[in-house]
């Protein structure tokens, strides 16, 4: 069985950049709830490394232009079964 193609993200991101340009778009903009739904495999990842939800918006803050809280996290994660439901 052959393997899926895999892409970066800063690819995915460039490419949907030139698309949206292309288009006559501006950037695409997330609402909180959303940014954080795409983030939750991580936020999960770095709580079962003991970090808490205000050290995870610090990291996000210092790293990014996007000014979250770690209310607007623990409010808007998505719980791995919201992410991966079971398609029962």
């Amino acid at each position: 069985m052959s393997q899926p193609k895999l892409y970066p993200v800063e690819e995915a991101i460039k490419a949907q950049k030139y698309l949206r340009q292309a288009a006559g778009l501006g950037p695409e903009q997330f609402p909180v709830d959303a940014f954080v739904g795409m983030i939750s495999d991580e936020i999960e990842l770095l709580r079962k490394h003991g970090r808490s939800d205000q050290e995870i918006a610090s990291m996000i803050v210092q790293n990014s232009a996007i000014h979250i809280t770690s209310e607007e996290i623990a409010a808007c994660y998505a719980s791995p079964e919201q992410r991966h439901p079971r398609g029962d």
